[in-house]
């Protein structure tokens, strides 16, 4: 049998709807409807490219230096985006994730996150993935299993697909008040900056054309249920509508103009996030989970 970059894949399926999730990342390769993308999916022969898909855990987005401090002492991970002497996206996105349940509909991928250089608290983490007539939901749960407090933040990394085209054919609506700056060499925050008037303000749809974006934003309003979402509005007037709960108070969106030149602006990346880029460095939105105690934070994605 062949091996796949991405390790073995998991097919979930309910009426048209059909996901395939991976052993490496324990992310999202594919999702569609009736055969159409709803996000932007990367090649069974191929990398994942761009964190497409994958949770990111136990931090989203960039560490300064890969430095931070808790409870008075001071860690040191490793650079995995060296060029900006920075740490990204956490830990797990090249590690073996494996199934703790499936059904036709649903699958949970797990992982136990050891202690290692840099980060000494054992965390149990798993993302159940559930396909249903309105769409994919993601689960994601965190549980700290040794004896200290850890700090912890969380986020996953889907594309929105366009269709058959680019994005810049498309129109962005994210009702969000705030964007967070950061500089444009090493993408750490300098600032916050209210949307309105800007041309960052997609509190109403507008098209995206050549616009560069990799920002978080922040000040989400929000439904009833406590979901907040992005849509990116096709040109045939279809939608790709993205939700987050409450545990993630930020959306990152990526127009991935840093891609290979065949993989950019052809999916837009929108994720999840429960604190903003350099958290723990930082200290701000970073959660503290005391022994025993669990995250859990529900985000998803459909076609209208």
């Amino acid at each position: 049998m062949p091996v796949h970059p991405s390790g073995r894949q998991y097919e979930i399926r309910h009426g048209a709807h059909r996901a395939t999730i991976v052993e490496v990342g324990g992310g999202v390769r594919t999702y569609e409807v009736d055969g159409e993308e709803v996000l932007h999916p990367y090649a069974l022969d191929a990398m994942c490219d761009g964190a497409h898909g994958t949770p990111l855990i136990p931090w989203p987005n960039r560490l300064a230096d890969g430095r931070y401090s808790f409870d008075g002492e001071q860690y040191q991970v490793a650079l995995t985006e060296p060029e900006k002497r920075n740490a990204i996206h956490g830990f797990l996105r090249w590690r073996n994730w494996r199934v703790a349940e499936q059904e036709s509909s649903r699958v949970r991928m797990e992982i136990r996150l050891y202690p290692l250089r840099g980060w000494p608290w054992p965390l149990d983490v798993s993302v159940e993935y559930s396909l249903h007539d309105d769409g994919l939901t993601a689960a994601i749960r965190a549980v700290n299993i040794g004896e200290r407090s850890c700090p912890f933040g969380a986020g996953q990394h889907p594309y929105l697909s366009p269709g058959s085209g680019l994005i810049d054919d498309c129109s962005l609506e994210l009702r969000a008040a705030t964007r967070i700056l950061t500089d444009p060499d090493r993408q750490l925050p300098t600032g916050r900056e209210a949307v309105a008037g800007t041309a960052y303000d997609f509190t109403s749809p507008r098209r995206l054309g050549a616009q560069q974006i990799d920002f978080a934003f922040t000040d989400l309003e929000r439904d009833r249920q406590g979901r907040a979402w992005a849509r990116l509005i096709r040109p045939d007037r279809r939608a790709v509508e993205l939700w987050v709960d409450e545990a993630f108070p930020l959306i990152e969106i990526y127009t991935a103009d840093t891609l290979a030149p065949e993989r950019r602006r052809s999916g837009l990346g929108c994720e999840p996030m429960s604190c903003p880029p350099n958290a723990l460095a930082s200290g701000e939105g970073v959660i503290r989970l005391e022994p025993g105690e669990a995250f859990v934070g529900r985000w998803g994605v459909r076609l209208r």
